[in-house]
């Protein structure tokens, strides 16, 4: 894991003896102590801190030493203060200064001094002394304190938010939200910084304050939001930043901790409504990434490159409670008596006005591509905040929806808003049964469009999936579409595989229904062929029609001939209910058969036995014995309908054999209801070379429930017409050497065909002469040495004894019967539940000596 080098400095940082750890301690205080720090410093805290990390046990500095790594962390130099801090996380704290150094003793609130921080916070009740302390700066006018240090409370209180929410009390709520209150909602519309408007006799008193504007450059009209833009901005305009950061994760918080839900609930909550905006990065200088770790505000020219914000200062005359003096907000003017509201009201109150004016902003045109993604990055969070804030009060859905409502008329339309639309479809799941709004166009376009033609969007294909995840209950039992849709959702896994096969792993059960099930199997046998399809769709629209030696040229022109597009459109189909299958699959795979090395197909195939068994396993709980009988037989029909791929063909034959044997173990029945069927498939002697595995398994259960004790329909004419099917093929096969090209028929194939035999004998004993007849045939002619059907002298004497077993049971038939065929109560004893033995009560004796009276 480390080289040669790395591991021998780790060695001697471990072995480093006290007194000599004590004379590095001194110099590195000499060195601290100069006014300025070179290359020596940096590489002695560099030392120091490998030193400290390199053990398991933790350090306490010298206190000298550790005053002044306290003091690194107010340097203007970033790179003293991620080492100060860094080494200081890997001490102990001097007793009292746990958690009252960073007013006293560190100076300014940093990014770095809050890790140390929240590092040293060994307790929940260090933890609200923390708050306590960081809510108490709150407090205080931007004046009295260091003006960036508010920038870094919100991320702290977030990041403490995230992990122990019960450690604010009520009070800290109160005072929390009526800030919030403020930074998001009151400040003055001019712009930070002052504006010059040129010129030779230009100075301070010539600056004169500019309006922030909007994304379109028109003058805004309405309170400052993270979309008004301008040349410069105050500390005001990044706590709004922040405090719409952390707003909606805020809401959430605040109703859990008042209402007294458990940690378990609000972390619930938290991924579920959180889960949505979390993927929705929009850009990599998206403004929230700011607020969420706690890192320093950006410069302003990048902020200009990214968001351009405009700016405001807040001044004494400024210092309103709600509404005085502000801009008369269109979205907002209804709720002047907001003030009245308790503060969590107050807050949700202005959490619902700004996400309005937010919606209202997104429909201006942008000057920039990056305030375009940051529009859609915007409207995520606002629409979440307005579900969130719904949930919370459910009067706010009748003025909510609208909104909402517009909004996704306007986009709807526009595909490359597809996430932007995810949490609209997640408001209408949440709330359109309580407006008695009518969904059907939503889930056309989530179910419909996106998988269609957005199959490719990795990003889009993980957030459709996570919210389908998360809201899986809900779907199953207010969208009906849903589980009509799989033929559509089952792209996003036919295209990209690897990346999203654990979410249909916990999907699939949910489209497993009594009337999708047959046609849910055939669709996920045929997801190579559909992985296929996909590439050949996308080339048919980049490729020129005519292509000279090109790869996958014949499948190009296969998928654009009209002879063969109702094979490719019934792959492509958006919605179940047009038939399980398709007539001439042997035809498609004949024309895919240049796909079957692609990359993509291969990967796609690989997933294939895994959803298989999950389509099983939930199958068997669910379905009835009419639904399992028709499985059987697509089982039967498909195992010589599949994309020939060697491998995958191997697989898929596996996981019938398994499953064809649950299912006739749980439900014997099904043996004599489909024994047409499995005869035919077991009296086709070409099945034991080319279907090894799952032809063993039909003729061993054909052999195992084809009896009376396991269905009274069984009667002698059905178990001799089995018989005479797999005697057939059992002779035919030993009498013979294998078809050209085919290998010799494996061991098992040829002893499983005797013992079913042999267990069909010794039920109607009138066959036994038969099977004797033929097990001394086959012990006479195997002792002239090799025979053409085995080439193994290990396999061949494997079967003869197998063979001589089977004929000294015969013999006996009454004895056969009972090896061959046992009862029930010998293949599954209890023989500690029956009274008639002595096994219960010598377990009551044993029990009443080991326990103690």
């Amino acid at each position: 894991m480390y080289s040669h080098g790395s591991e021998s400095l780790i060695k001697q940082a471990r072995e480093i003896q006290e007194p000599e750890l004590q004379k590095f301690y001194s110099r590195l205080v000499k060195l601290l102590q100069g006014k300025e720090f070179g290359h020596e410093t940096i590489d002695s805290l560099q030392r120091l801190h490998l030193i400290l990390s390199a053990t398991k046990y933790t350090r306490t500095l010298p206190a000298e030493l550790q005053k002044r790594l306290l003091s690194l962390l107010s340097s203007p130099a970033e790179q003293l203060q991620v080492l100060g801090s860094a080494v200081l996380r890997e001490t102990l704290p001097l007793p009292g200064q746990e958690l009252h150094c960073n007013q006293e003793n560190m100076g300014p609130l940093n990014t770095h001094t809050a890790a140390l921080l929240l590092s040293q916070a060994g307790s929940r009740a260090d933890l609200s002394s923390l708050c306590a302390q960081l809510l108490r700066g709150l407090e205080s006018r931007q004046s009295e304190g260091p003006a960036h240090s508010l920038a870094h409370t919100l991320p702290i209180l977030n990041t403490i938010l995230t992990h122990s929410p019960e450690c604010l009390t009520e009070d800290h709520l109160t005072l929390l939200s009526k800030k919030l209150v403020d930074w998001l909602r009151y400040a003055s519309i001019t712009q930070g910084g002052g504006a010059s408007s040129g010129g030779f006799f230009t100075g301070p008193r010539s600056r004169q304050p500019v309006p922030i504007a909007e994304l379109d450059g028109t003058v805004s009209g309405d309170f400052f939001t993270v979309l008004c833009v301008g040349q410069g901005f105050t500390e005001d305009q990044w706590m709004n930043v922040y405090s719409f950061s952390m707003l909606r994760h805020w809401l959430l918080t605040y109703h859990s901790v008042s209402s007294g839900s458990t940690a378990a609930d609000t972390a619930n909550r938290l991924q579920l409504s959180l889960s949505l905006s979390h993927s929705h990065s929009f850009s990599n200088d998206f403004l929230c990434s700011a607020a969420f770790l706690g890192a320093l505000p950006p410069p302003v020219d990048q902020w200009n490159r990214v968001i351009t914000l405009g700016g405001w200062s807040k001044t004494p005359q400024d210092d309103r409670s709600e509404v005085d003096g502000s801009v008369v907000s269109m979205v907002s003017a209804t709720s002047s008596s907001s003030r009245l509201l308790p503060p969590k009201e107050r807050l949700r109150e202005k959490a619902f006005q700004y996400c309005l004016r937010l919606i209202e902003q997104s429909d201006r045109k942008a000057h920039k591509r990056t305030d375009t993604e940051l529009q859609k990055a915007c409207l995520v969070e606002a629409v979440c905040i307005l579900d969130c804030v719904c949930v919370e009060d459910a009067s706010l859905v009748y003025r909510t929806f609208p909104c909402v409502k517009a909004l996704f008329g306007r986009l709807s339309s526009d595909l490359t808003f597809a996430r932007v639309l995810l949490p609209i479809a997640q408001f209408y799941l949440n709330h359109g049964e309580m407006a008695a709004v009518d969904c059907e166009s939503v889930w056309k376009l989530v179910f419909g469009q996106f998988p269609a033609e957005l199959f490719n969007d990795p990003f889009l294909a993980h957030e459709l999936l996570r919210f389908l995840r998360l809201n899986l209950e809900s779907l199953q039992l207010r969208v009906p579409q849903y589980t009509r849709s799989f033929p559509n959702l089952l792209k996003f896994l036919a295209w990209d595989s690897p990346a999203v096969v654990d979410d249909f792993v916990d999907l699939l059960p949910s489209l497993v229904t009594a009337e999708t099930a047959v046609e849910l199997f055939h669709t996920l046998l045929d997801l190579p062929c559909l992985s296929a399809t996909l590439v050949l769709q996308l080339r048919s629209t980049c490729s020129p029609i005519s292509e000279s030696g090109g790869r996958g040229l014949l499948s190009l022109d296969a998928f654009r001939s009209p002879s063969f597009r109702g094979l490719f459109l019934f792959l492509l189909r958006a919605e179940a209910g047009s038939g399980d299958t398709i007539d001439r699959l042997s035809t498609l795979h004949e024309l895919l058969a240049e796909a079957v090395d692609w990359q993509r197909v291969v990967q796609c195939a690989q997933t294939v036995p895994v959803l298989l068994h999950i389509f099983f396993n939930t199958v068997v709980t669910a379905a009835d014995e009419k639904l399992l009988a028709h499985l059987i037989l697509a089982m039967l029909e498909r195992s010589s309908l599949l994309l020939n791929l060697p491998t995958y063909i191997k697989e898929i034959h596996r996981v019938f054999s398994c499953h064809l044997l649950r299912l006739c173990k749980l439900h014997p029945s099904l043996v004599v209801d489909q024994s047409h069927e499995l005869l035919e498939f077991a009296g086709t002697t070409a099945n034991v070379y080319s279907k090894e595995e799952i032809y063993t398994h039909v003729v061993w259960v054909l052999g195992e429930y084809l009896s009376v004790s396991c269905d009274s329909r069984c009667s002698v004419r059905l178990i001799t017409s089995c018989f005479e099917a797999l005697e057939a093929v059992l002779f035919e096969i030993t009498s013979s050497a294998p078809p050209p090209g085919a290998a010799c028929p494996a061991p098992r194939v040829v002893t499983t065909l005797m013992s079913a035999l042999a267990k069909l004998a010794s039920r109607s004993h009138d066959l036994i002469p038969r099977v004797s007849l033929f097990l001394s045939k086959l012990r006479t002619v195997t002792r002239g040495g090799s025979v053409a059907w085995c080439s193994d002298e290990e396999d061949l004497i494997a079967i003869v004894t197998r063979g001589e077993e089977l004929w000294s049971l015969l013999k006996t038939p009454g004895v056969a019967q009972s090896v061959l065929t046992p009862p029930q109560h010998v293949t599954t004893p209890q023989w500690h539940r029956d009274t008639n033995v002595s096994m219960p009560l010598q377990l009551r004796t044993l029990t009443s000596l080991t326990h103690s009276q």
